[in-house]
């Protein structure tokens, strides 16, 4: 049983437009469009220059200038006080090749976020992408501090052709963060912390739609989505913040296949006075602030994060083999997983036999178990030494090219924390 397309956020696009009186542009889009790139922007008039310059000199994959009329760029400018539309008018004018258009909106105060900007842009893309492309069309949004590679749209369009749904874009800082800074050597180690994480992950509980090498990044600054999979998950989440987050959520409920692509790469601004209450620029100030306290960030313990990994790769197995078998038959594995995953056997049972993907069955599990993880935390530097080892361990066993039933218990392999620790302690990450 597949899960029902949500409505769409274009279905509803025209009324939503009206009501907040953004004049899109009325030009139609070219026959040949197959991306639509958006960009919000609020008080940029300083960085889209860059932005739009780097867009404007995208290439293919061996190094040929893309098509102009393969894409086209669509900015929102929200709530500004500067003159950033006008920046991008005159860009237009300097550049009369590139399909590029802008609106300007003043959102009312509860919705004046980067939320609800990028989905009044996402939904025109795909409102003008439907009319020439179709399903296929690819929705590509990037932010105004952002100056894309590029390659970006090209390895884009290549990850899609591969198969997948989204894509999300490798995201560095512009400029090499001041090795004088506060938050330096914690920046540093986060970004080792959330590779290694990514490539444990690979291991233990490979995604045949997002196998190593891979990123752990999926964010508004390189975030391209199919108008097909858009359409599916009824748009992007109207929330004030992370709604990149929420959107890739959406899309893991629906078991589409999301793509952390190292082939495409941006770079944004290391900003500590950013445009919304959480994103990179906040981050910045939480790491700076607890530098000046002598506090290290506290994050997943790797011995946690490969035990629900090992666990959720179980259930995956056994909502898979329910498919084929009477469900008579999952019950014993089904009690057994309901002990490790702290959630009630019977209630599980019937979200394994009835969840019509594993996203829906998994989002279940995260809603309803008890604690889960509480207090297996660790120190970055230490997180980030485990996990070095951890992979280490993975690869020489080749535990991830195993088939484990899904009525083995799961197996833990590290000794327990304060067996490990010693071995760990001391070890210096990035």
């Amino acid at each position: 049983m597949a899960l029902p397309v949500q409505p769409c956020a274009v279905a509803g696009l025209r009324s939503l437009v009206d009501q907040q009186k953004v004049l899109w542009p009325t030009t139609p889009p070219n026959a040949r469009l197959l991306i639509g790139v958006i960009i919000p922007a609020k008080d940029e008039a300083e960085n889209l220059p860059a932005t739009l310059a780097a867009l404007a000199a995208q290439t293919d994959l061996q190094g040929q200038p893309l098509d102009f009329a393969s894409y086209e760029i669509l900015v929102l400018a929200n709530n500004c006080h500067d003159q950033t539309a006008n920046v991008v008018r005159a860009f237009a004018q300097q550049h009369p090749a590139l399909a590029l258009h802008v609106a300007e909106i003043a959102l009312p105060p509860s919705e004046a976020h980067v939320g609800q900007a990028r989905r009044l842009l996402m939904d025109e893309a795909c409102r003008r992408l439907e009319r020439i492309t179709g399903p296929s069309g690819i929705i590509a949004s990037t932010d105004a501090d952002t100056r894309v590679a590029p390659t970006w749209l090209a390895a884009t369009q290549q990850e899609m052709k591969a198969g997948a749904d989204a894509v999300g874009g490798r995201i560095f800082p512009e400029r090499p963060i001041r090795k004088s800074c506060l938050v330096r050597r914690t920046h540093l180690r986060d970004a080792t912390y959330r590779l290694l994480r990514a490539h444990l992950e690979a291991l233990v509980d490979p995604d045949p739609a997002d196998l190593w090498p891979r990123h752990h990044q999926h964010y508004g600054a390189s975030l391209a989505i199919t108008v097909a999979a858009y359409r599916q998950v009824g748009g992007l989440p109207i929330v004030p913040f992370l709604e990149d987050e929420a959107l890739c959520q959406a899309l893991r409920r629906y078991d589409l296949r999301l793509r952390h692509s190292p082939a495409v790469q941006v770079n944004t601004s290391a900003r500590q006075a950013g445009r919304v209450a959480v994103g990179l620029s906040w981050q910045l100030r939480e790491w700076a602030q607890m530098t000046r306290q002598q506090r290290e960030p506290l994050v997943e313990s790797g011995a946690a994060l490969v035990a629900e990994w090992t666990v959720r790769r179980k259930l995956r197995q056994l909502w898979q083999q329910t498919r084929q078998q009477p469900r008579q038959q999952a019950v014993p594995s089904c009690i057994r997983l309901a002990a490790l995953l702290s959630v009630p056997a019977g209630p599980l049972t019937c979200q394994i036999v009835c969840a019509a993907t594993f996203g829906v069955l998994w989002e279940w599990v995260q809603t309803h178990r008890a604690v889960w993880r509480r207090g297996q935390l660790t120190t970055l530097p230490l997180a980030v030494a485990e996990l070095r080892y951890l992979i280490t361990q993975e690869q020489e066993a080749g535990l991830h090219a195993q088939v484990v039933s899904a009525a083995a218990p799961v197996r833990w392999p590290l000794a327990p924390s304060q067996q490990v620790e010693p071995v760990l302690r001391g070890a210096v990450a990035v």
